[in-house]
């Protein structure tokens, strides 16, 4: 990334971007041969990458209409990349056209992407934020002129938790429940996987600061929380019902878990 005379991130199509890999992944159209080379060798360590990142797509957008029609009506979406198919405000706003969507994101270049492709209206934005400091996100005043804190939202971390560290993570998500409302929802993913995992993806994995979560460890993010049916699962496997489906075993997957607050 580099800044135009203004100071401004400006556009780079030769230097590979992550949030621009999942954007090829999903079937976008934001993104250049930098990123779709990045991409392949992703696929060729792990050839379900992209299957994991629509997979991931479509929990998010189970979730965010089993949230919408549960009657939130203002969403923050940290660390949620490009608008791509199937954004948080289109899932919701189908449902609810009233419905109010903060995208955040560490990444200059993609925030300021994303803002020029949302066309900044009075209940979507796009703004600088990092899950690593969550405080400073709730602090935001153009967040908090969009968010009512005193009623109820949902905060959508999906793909986010394993950049980061256990400890961090914990933190993360305890500092943004503890702001919410009750009757808020919390729904987060993080990607994982077995023993089966190739040392090629494991290293890979490593390299990109990655970290893998055990069931366990997944499951503690929602300390405080009361987890909706049918608890944590695999991406494929949330359905928003008390049953689950029955899913084959696989060597690597999204694990996700959506939760309410209810004191």
């Amino acid at each position: 990334m580099g800044l135009n005379p203004d100071g401004v991130a400006s556009l780079d199509t030769t230097r590979p971007n992550v949030a621009r890999v999942w954007d090829y992944w999903l079937g976008g159209k934001d993104n250049f041969a930098a990123d779709r080379a990045l991409a392949e060798k992703m696929l060729a360590i792990n050839p379900l990458a992209a299957q994991m990142a629509r997979e991931n797509r479509q929990f998010l957008y189970r979730s965010v209409g089993y949230v919408t029609r549960a009657g939130i009506r203002q969403f923050i979406d940290v660390g949620a990349g490009l608008p791509t198919a199937d954004n948080t405000h289109e899932i919701a706003q189908r449902i609810a056209p009233d419905a109010k969507v903060a995208y955040l994101d560490h990444d200059a270049l993609v925030v300021r992407h994303a803002d020029a492709l949302l066309a900044r209206s009075h209940s979507v934005i796009a703004l600088g934020g990092d899950a690593r400091d969550p405080r400073a996100i709730l602090a935001d005043p153009d967040l908090n002129k969009l968010i009512d804190f005193t009623q109820p939202v949902c905060l959508v971390l999906c793909g986010v938790l394993h950049f980061l560290d256990l400890e961090t993570s914990r933190e993360a998500v305890a500092t943004f429940v503890e702001a919410i409302a009750p009757g808020s929802y919390v729904i987060l993913s993080v990607g994982v996987g077995n023993e089966d995992l190739s040392s090629d993806f494991v290293a890979a994995y490593k390299a990109a600061n990655l970290r893998i979560y055990s069931l366990e460890e997944f499951t503690s993010f929602f300390a405080g929380l009361e987890i909706v049916p049918p608890g944590v699962v695999p991406a494929q496997g949330w359905t928003g019902d008390d049953e689950p489906p029955a899913l084959e075993p696989r060597s690597a997957s999204f694990l996700v878990g959506v939760g309410r607050k209810t004191r």
